[in-house]
């Protein structure tokens, strides 16, 4: 994997993990989503 792709992976992750954060836990619960999953899904989404 080459330097560019690898720092726009990390950037989507870091933007996934700060956008997931804000969010209250009622809204994150309405999404279906736990806020101790926030990183996995934040992983996944930056593949």
């Amino acid at each position: 994997m080459n330097a560019a792709r690898s720092f726009n992976n990390w950037r989507k992750y870091r933007q996934t993990v700060s956008e997931l954060g804000r969010m209250s836990n009622r809204e994150l619960n309405d999404l279906g989503i736990a806020r101790g999953d926030i990183e996995y899904i934040a992983r996944a989404a930056a593949r």
